[in-house]
């Protein structure tokens, strides 16, 4: 039986490229064509679980492709299964084919019609490759296109100003969850020295055994496990993004926002429960959070006005009480909790543009003040606090907006002097200076060779710094965001251990997006004029080749698994020794913002709103 787990992956993919061939005016096919995907999908699902029952439900383990193998690190492929993965995938193939064919109707003449099927194709493909993980490399190839399906599927409006912006905001936190799940990855590395699979977790003596000799690496990797499963899932602090992400559209968000998306994160803490369950603290942890999380978004969900909002901040207290449950150990109740929340959220969030119409017609035409029967409970300074409290959602968009990114454009905005004459005239030589130190360490004492890691990936800091808070130069921002690369690329050189072999691997992903990248804004500028960061352009309605030529681009550069700067990646972070915290905090940052620099660049020169769309451009969301 393990031999047809790949079918999970390889079904949904060749349906995308079916997808993907067929001309957008024929809205038959394409809506055919995913509505077969996914219920060939579901067929082969039905019988490969009857099958699975009739063999008493063993745990299935299969170890695919190996992408890279170093003497010190391998990364491949693995697929796994068990009654989480069944119960995951059931919901998810009939969910996601219930939208797919309300979406035929729903979006029927809408322009972007395959944009929208194909991004949904696209999602499945990572939710499965997410759900069918066999470890936590193969499961972050699916984390990273949940992300990116995320981002494309609120812009789909993308000639309105709100999507967008609301889109790149999204974006911001699921890039800490990505970062969370990298940081762990790397240090399970060094725990284990092995790639770790989800079969081998469930040893209890293996896993005991680790913990006991390493157990704040123990808490570290549970820490990180706990954000990425946080920001991915809504969880307080992050629970302001979940609304935001309703301005897509209405089957967008029924499929990802109420339904599957935003419960991977609980996926993610029942997969790596058997490493985490035997730590008290970190249970504590999750069920302080899941229980502080159903409290708050409880009292916010009660004061919205709007009615997804209110799906949306319902959804998430019930993601915090399935956190206890899972803290708990209760795993099947927090299963079945997940399948009830899911398939209730969904029809809220489909039948929600009617229901709202019908309660409009019977209030108009046979409404009646509805009596007055609350009693208070509460002091009448403390109730009319928490009703403040709630209605401005407990400032949690300001607070990540003041914690997060403001510091971080602060340091930006202080950064001017980079200007072009700074970067080659001073950078090159510098960086020049450390190539040749990198070549000929046996030359260096060891005092300097451990202290040139941090300043050159402090460097590298810096510049992707600037990058995000540039706004006149986008050539500049641009440029700034692939030197990162390089000094980053550089620190890691002067780890003991690294082959120059494998910084190539990493470089040459980066070189081709980024003067493909350049080529493509160069092309724009002589095509539109100058271009400009201050605001949203919507280039992408009169040259939408470039703008995905430029989209791949931008992928290419921040590591998306489609280019060797994501084996790269892997492989910089297998070098930097458990010991060296500063570095890997400074690397895992840069790649925070390497990435939403990127994004930021896409989205202001190719989305929002073009001069000849009809489309307002509200500063405000509602």
């Amino acid at each position: 039986m393990e031999i047809l787990l790949p079918l999970f992956v390889l079904i949904p993919l060749v349906g995308l490229l079916l997808g993907v061939s067929i001309p957008g005016s024929k809205e038959t096919g394409i809506a055919w064509a995913a509505i077969a995907t996914i219920g060939s999908h579901l067929l082969f699902l039905v019988i490969f679980l009857a099958y699975w029952v009739y063999q008493h439900q063993p745990a299935l383990d299969l170890k695919s492709v190996e992408l890279v193998g170093t003497p010190e690190y391998r990364f491949f492929l693995d697929f796994y299964f068990d009654s989480i993965t069944a119960v995951y995938l059931v919901v998810g193939a009939f969910l996601t084919g219930l939208v797919v064919m309300y979406s035929r109707y729903y979006l029927h003449r809408e322009r972007g019609f395959k944009r929208f099927f194909s991004t949904t194709l696209f999602f499945y493909l990572g939710y499965t490759l997410t759900v069918v993980a066999g470890n936590l490399e193969t499961m972050f190839i699916g984390w990273e296109i949940l992300g990116l399906s995320s981002f494309l599927l609120i812009a789909f409006y993308r000639g309105r100003y709100l999507p967008v912006k609301n889109a790149v905001k999204v974006f911001s936190i699921y890039r800490l969850a990505d970062v969370g799940l990298l940081l762990a990855m790397w240090m399970s590395h060094h725990l284990w020295h092995e790639t770790i699979t989800f079969a081998r977790l469930n040893n209890y003596q293996v896993v005991h055994a680790q913990l006991q000799a390493h157990s704040w690496i123990g808490v570290f990797i549970s820490g990180m496990i706990l954000l990425s499963a946080c920001a991915k899932s809504a969880q307080l602090p992050f629970s302001s993004w979940l609304p935001r992400a309703m301005e897509g559209p209405t089957p967008s968000s029924a499929i990802f926002y109420g339904s599957l998306s935003v419960h991977i994160g609980v996926f993610l803490l029942l997969r790596t429960a058997p490493f985490w369950e035997h730590q008290v603290s970190v249970r504590l942890l999750i069920g302080g959070v899941g229980l502080l999380t159903s409290i708050v978004t409880t009292g916010i969900a009660r004061v919205q006005s709007s009615v997804k909002s209110q799906i949306a901040y319902a959804s998430i207290a019930q993601i915090g009480l399935i956190f206890i449950e899972v803290a708990a150990g209760l795993h099947t109740l927090a299963l079945f909790h997940f399948a009830g929340n899911a398939f209730l959220r969904t029809y809220q969030l489909l039948i929600s543009p009617s229901i709202v119409t019908y309660l409009i017609q019977e209030q108009f035409y046979a409404g009646k003040p509805a009596p007055h029967v609350y009693t208070r409970v509460l002091p009448k300074r403390l109730a009319d606090t928490l009703y403040v409290l709630n209605l401005t959602e407990w400032n949690l968009d300001a607070f990540l907006n003041r914690m997060l990114w403001q510091p971080v454009k602060w340091l930006g905005r202080h950064l001017d002097f980079l200007s072009p004459n700074w970067v080659f005239g001073l950078g090159l030589p510098v960086y020049g200076l450390g190539l040749v130190g990198a070549y000929h360490q046996a030359s260096l004492s060891l005092a300097i060779r451990q202290y040139l890691p941090i300043s050159f990936s402090l460097i590298g800091l810096v510049l992707v710094l600037r990058s995000f808070t540039k706004r006149k130069n986008v050539f500049l921002s641009w440029l700034l965001i692939v030197l990162n690369h390089f000094w980053i690329a550089l620190a890691i050189t002067f780890n003991e251990s690294v082959e120059f072999g494998q910084v190539h691997l990493y470089l040459s992903g980066i070189v081709i997006a980024g003067l493909w990248g350049y080529a493509c804004l160069y092309r724009l500028q002589s095509t539109e004029g100058p271009l400009d960061l201050n605001h949203y352009s919507g280039y992408s309605y009169p040259h939408p080749r470039l703008a995905f030529g430029f989209l791949l681009c931008c992928l290419g550069l921040a590591g998306f698994p489609i280019s060797p700067t994501f084996i790269g990646e892997e492989l910089i972070f297998s070098h930097i020794h458990q010991h060296q915290l500063l570095l890997a905090f400074l690397i895992a940052l840069s790649f925070i913002l390497n990435g939403l620099s990127i994004i930021r660049i896409y989205a202001r020169i190719f989305l929002g709103p073009w001069p000849d769309a009809p489309f307002g451009t509200a500063n405000r969301s509602a």
